[in-house]
């Protein structure tokens, strides 16, 4: 199936109705979005080849900001150019800012969050099995031959056991295997980490920020992000409680609670900063902020990524980083299975998370469920097991 022949095929309603349904349904942080859009656009609707879509995930790992939003952004600019990114994008953004908001509201308004606990613990060995089962697929996709297995394990050691950044692994991966493949010593690695950003300098910001401040700040932030959207904490840590002091630690700590108990992008975060901050107009603007680099980077680079795999040198360089993609999957699998595995208090290991993973797993790959009845089936097991204590 041809890029062209796709398009002409899918609507824009046919995405509206998709994204808006995962960005109210996909829980568990990007790589659980990647894996559930997995399902639904490469196995499901075969929108995409699988081959196809592990490009479009080292795309958006070569670029700054928020993997999932960028992978829905990229596979929109696939289907119908760029209103189809815009689309996408807003339809994965939007709802997830809106169920954020208000629960930041009522978080704001009453002085405490509502309690999502028994919802979450229960999704959560949901999203395990959802991304173990999208893992095995695009591992197969992805890993046709020993050299790049030895490439995937060399990355699995690498990002497990010296915790560098995985952005860091994946581009030495790619910049290795186009090496090997061509036996071009003279390829210029540099050109491979364009993008790469810069060290910001501080910024003098007042104690009251204003609209364009808060809308600046995140902007910035947007445009240099690598990898997860868990690191946007660590910023809003340095900067917005220990540097500026626009929050305390007790508000960031509830604010990220907010954002890990909702579904959609994680930097939604941002939204309850921006209106804990200051209310909703400063909300929307950090929402705008975060979000709009992502925007940006995928409508330049996504033109570039077929001219990529048609070039022998670059088609290996994202070779070589699906590798290590799909070594960051298992690892980022592993850290996951660690804590969904145990109890609703986190004190011990719960047999009913783990028959709760294994059964999705099953429904998935033997009957093929749809991921999202499985993480609503998920949540409501896990509202029904904390109220009567088998959480």
């Amino acid at each position: 199936m041809t890029d062209t022949d796709t398009q002409t095929r899918v609507s824009l309603w046919e995405l509206v109705r998709l994204f808006v349904r995962l960005s109210v349904t996909a829980f568990g942080g990007p790589v659980a979005h990647i894996a559930i859009a997995e399902d639904e656009i490469v196995t499901r609707r075969k929108w995409l080849t699988r081959e196809h879509f592990l490009d479009l995930i080292a795309a958006t790992n070569l670029i700054p900001g928020p993997n999932s939003t960028e992978m829905m952004i990229h596979v929109g600019y696939t289907m119908r150019g760029i209103p189809g990114a815009i689309v996408t994008g807003f339809c994965f953004i939007v709802p997830a800012f809106l169920i954020t908001l208000v629960l930041t509201v009522l978080y704001v308004n009453t002085g405490s969050l509502p309690q999502a606990n028994a919802l979450f613990w229960g999704i959560k060995p949901v999203i395990v099995a959802v991304i173990a089962g999208a893992g095995y697929r695009l591992l197969v996709s992805a890993l046709r031959g020993l050299d790049l297995w030895v490439l995937f394990v060399v990355s699995v050691v690498v990002i497990g056991l010296f915790d560098l950044p995985e952005v860091i692994v994946m581009l030495a991966a790619g910049v290795l295997y186009a090496l090997y493949q061509t036996g071009r010593s003279g390829i210029n690695a540099g050109l491979l980490l364009l993008g790469w950003p810069l060290q910001q300098a501080a910024v003098q910001v007042a104690a009251q920020p204003g609209l364009l401040e808060i809308f600046a700040y995140f902007l910035r932030i947007g445009a240099v992000l690598f990898g997860s959207g868990y690191i946007l904490i660590a910023y809003i840590q340095q900067d917005m409680v220990n540097t500026f002091g626009w929050l305390s630690g007790q508000q960031l700590l509830d604010a990220v609670a907010i954002g890990q108990t909702t579904p959609g992008p994680v930097l939604t975060t941002a939204t309850a900063v921006g209106y804990i901050v200051a209310g909703l107009p400063a909300s929307m603007a950090a929402t705008l902020g975060i979000f709009l680099p992502s925007f940006v980077f995928v409508l330049l680079s996504a033109p570039f990524i077929p001219r990529m795999r048609q070039s022998r040198v670059m088609g290996a360089f994202l070779s070589g980083v699906n590798a290590a993609v799909i070594a960051a999957i298992l690892v980022t699998l592993v850290d996951l299975t660690q804590v969904a595995l145990l109890s609703l208090d986190g004190a011990r290991f719960s047999p009913l998370a783990l028959v709760l993973a294994l059964g999705a797993l099953v429904a998935l790959v033997r009957v093929r469920l749809n991921a999202t009845w499985l993480i609503a089936a998920g949540g409501l097991v896990g509202l029904i097991a904390g109220q009567i204590g088998l959480a």
